[in-house]
């Protein structure tokens, strides 16, 4: 080994001093660099020779779609254990419950999709790991659509099974159950992609699992008003989600971080800013007048479904976009 790649007296008080000064304000500049080594030095123009800082996603097409539809059916979950228990919106209870169920199934179906084999996602079931956002959206998912889909074989029976009284206990035991698991599949996607590395997610794991809660609800709701079902509760509840993701929109446009500007440049802040515009502000004015205007009714619940699927593939387009820039990912470290 070359003399001048042997520590010293001094280069060790030098990196003792680095460390203090990092703890006590954050990154330093001025680091060590031993003679002839042949690290490579990061610029936010090339990264390391040209190659990115992180890896990529290698998520495909299958996860967004997923988040979506997960999303939705959660909801959708909720939507139904509240109506049930009123008493006077079995209809809407019976639509949610198929919602809620018919997405569990694809849920599930497109994230083996994405593994490659089923078998991987028996694998994830092997252990449940609490601080693995992963681990347990996992089991929140078999959970979720093992729950919806008994819920919805009930309605499903026949009518002498399904007006006895254990069935019905049973129904709302297994809305309750489908209820609280939808709730994490509305959320826990949000907390998934904001605590990984990705600038562009992880800046805003704060805002993440409400704007995805937001949109599942604006989502659910808009597919059961499409089925017919014109229940004040639906509009009330459009139009609190379309508030909440014109603020989570308006926050994003704020933000000043690196990753956060991938959020608005090129493709991916196109289809994110157009996401946002059609899940929030648009479907929102839409429902505010909708009373009275069928049109505009209609223009904001196709508004609210398009927005929250595009918002999906924006947010996995730029998150891309910020790993592929050097200086964003050197900016948010």
């Amino acid at each position: 080994m070359p003399s001048d790649r042997i520590p010293t007296d001094e280069s060790e008080r030098a990196l003792a001093n680095l460390r203090v000064r990092a703890l006590a304000g954050g990154p330093v500049t001025g680091g060590i660099r031993p003679g002839g080594a042949p690290f490579p030095i990061a610029t936010g123009e090339n990264g390391y020779y040209g190659t990115p800082l992180l890896k990529k996603p290698v998520w495909t097409w299958e996860v967004p779609l997923y988040f979506f539809v997960g999303g939705a059916a959660g909801a959708a979950a909720i939507i139904a254990a509240a109506a049930g228990l009123s008493g006077r919106r079995e209809r809407l209870a019976l639509s949610a419950r198929k919602v809620a169920a018919a997405g569990g199934a694809i849920s599930a179906a497109l994230l083996m999709m994405d593994l490659g084999r089923p078998a991987r996602f028996i694998y994830m079931l092997r252990v449940f790991k609490p601080q693995s956002a992963m681990s347990v959206g996992s089991w929140t998912l078999t959970t979720f659509s093992a729950a919806s889909g008994a819920a919805l074989l009930i309605d499903l029976a026949p009518a002498r099974v399904r007006e006895r009284g254990l069935a019905r206990l049973a129904q709302v035991g297994l809305g309750a159950v489908a209820a609280a698991s939808g709730a994490i599949m509305a959320t826990y996607t949000g907390v998934l992609i904001g605590a990984t590395a990705v600038p562009a997610w992880n800046e805003q794991i704060d805002l993440l699992p409400a704007h995805f809660a937001a949109s599942g609800v604006a989502s659910a709701a808009a597919l059961l008003n499409a089925a017919g079902h014109d229940d004040p509760a639906l509009n009330h509840l459009g139009l609190a989600a379309a508030a909440v993701e014109t603020l989570v929109g308006a926050a994003i446009e704020t933000r000043s971080g690196a990753g956060s500007q991938s959020l608005r440049e090129g493709l991916p802040g196109a289809i994110v800013r157009a996401g946002g515009m059609l899940s929030g502000p648009v479907p929102l004015v839409c429902r505010a007048i909708a009373q009275n205007h069928s049109r505009w009714r209609r223009l904001g619940i196709t508004a609210a479904i398009v927005g929250s699927l595009l918002t999906r593939f924006g947010w996995m387009a730029a998150g891309r976009r910020s790993i592929e820039t050097p200086r964003d990912s050197l900016q948010s470290m």
